[in-house]
């Protein structure tokens, strides 16, 4: 993926298309915003940073776990070959296949259900994007995670909750690289509520 390419196209999408409601007129603005449903829309410069920490290229499968309003979807499928996005609340996925049947996307698929979860019967995926916060790395989703494959997720309780770039090698193996602070809805789903 080319940093300038990933870049034109994140500057070219307009955030306020994803917002219907009165916030959309901040939506220029570099903070998180709500969507409701107790849910947030990411500030852009962290949406853009985890869009660039997953190294997509054009042959990627991707996992995303919270479609949410489908602002990070979006980017996701600019840049990937196929998208599989996952959101527990209908409303808004609906709202976000509809945007982005607009926008002119035929390579995301959908599921409305529990993203803790993961997807299983399309794993493995060669990159999986979190957008909620579990309170410890999701074993199940790490599973679904090809060899060679990164993972981009928020971990920890809301308020001490950190930013994690997981890579797996071609042997397997786990190596979790810590970020930085982030602050992140709370996962919700069976995982979740299995601490």
């Amino acid at each position: 993926m080319g940093e300038k390419s990933l870049r034109e196209f994140f500057d070219s999408l307009d955030r306020s298309l994803f917002i219907d409601n009165a916030y959309s007129t901040y939506a220029h603005i570099d903070t998180p915003l709500p969507i409701g449903f107790e849910q947030t829309i990411s500030q852009p410069s962290l949406v853009y940073y985890m869009t660039k920490a997953l190294q997509l290229e054009k042959s990627h499968k991707v996992l995303e776990i919270g479609t949410g309003s489908g602002y990070q979807t979006a980017l996701l499928a600019q840049f990937a070959n196929t998208v599989y996005t996952v959101e527990l609340i209908e409303e808004l996925s609906l709202k976000a296949q509809q945007r982005l049947k607009n926008f002119g996307f035929s390579n995301i698929n959908y599921k409305i259900g529990d993203g803790s979860l993961g997807w299983g019967e399309n794993s493995p995926y060669d990159r999986i994007m979190v957008t909620a916060a579990p309170k410890r790395i999701p074993n199940t989703v790490v599973d679904q995670l090809c060899k060679g494959g990164i993972m981009i997720l928020p971990v920890g309780p809301f308020g001490n909750q950190k930013l994690i770039k997981l890579s797996k090698d071609q042997e397997g193996a786990i190596k979790t690289e810590d970020l930085f602070a982030v602050s992140f809805v709370e996962m919700k789903g069976k995982y979740s509520l299995e601490q």
